[in-house]
């Protein structure tokens, strides 16, 4: 489970980080409303936690813009404030869950839990671009109904790209996803274009709809044919 933490204070960042990852989730930070609206717009992660108040751009207005692009990733909203109207803006928004700072760990995590849980149960093992099909639980792909043999890094390029189907994800942001801390910067476009040339390979071939585009100079993405 990859978890997003967008907080201005970095030692409660860090606290938050530690505790998360304590507790096995893979958590990444965000100091500031701008950095913080480029990785949950770009990246995949199974939770945000979004603090209001941020240097930049707001909580909310990351928030606002994540779901004009159809990100449906649960967002836990933190906060200093204990207005009613505060939380109803947040809620309004389109935020899973709001919790008010100062708080106890225990609660913070059981709220993670909880909204994670939630979206377990009702998020779809299938994901669809077209005749393309991969399903989350067996891990198996089939396009047109036939069974795909990928590798393990070939399939998690393919889960991340349909999981953002129709937005162009960076070379970079793929690699991170897939590498993650093994990432080598020098060999990570050759590494990423690679296993992109062969999913190709796999997936389009020579069928007449491509489903995986190429943007040059930027990265990769998976176009449903309109």
């Amino acid at each position: 489970m990859r978890i997003l933490v967008v907080e201005d204070d970095e030692d409660l960042a860090l606290e938050i980080k530690f505790a998360l990852e304590n507790d096995h989730y893979q958590t990444e930070l965000a100091f500031d409303g701008d950095q913080g609206r480029e990785l949950a717009l770009v990246e995949e992660y199974d939770l945000v936690i979004l603090d209001i108040m941020l240097p930049g751009i707001s909580g909310v207005d990351i928030l606002k813009e994540m779901r004009r692009e159809e990100i449906i990733t649960p967002v836990l909203f933190l906060t200093s404030k204990n207005k009613l109207e505060d939380r109803v803006t947040g809620l309004d928004a389109g935020a899973d869950d709001y919790l008010t700072k100062p708080f106890a760990t225990p609660e913070l995590l059981a709220r993670v839990r909880s909204l994670l849980r939630r979206m377990a149960e009702t998020k779809s093992s299938i994901l669809s671009v077209d005749d393309l099909e991969l399903d989350t639980r067996t891990r198996q792909v089939t396009r047109n109904k036939q069974l795909l043999n990928l590798t393990a890094k070939e399939y998690g390029i393919l889960e991340l790209l349909m999981y953002n189907k129709n937005r162009i994800l960076p070379r970079l942001s793929i690699a991170e996803h897939i590498w993650g801390n093994n990432l080598d910067l020098f060999n990570m476009t050759n590494f990423v274009d690679v296993h992109i040339k062969n999913l190709r390979k796999k997936i389009d071939g020579d069928r007449e709809r491509k489903l995986i585009q190429t943007f040059r100079g930027i990265g990769y993405s998976i176009m449903e044919q309109t």
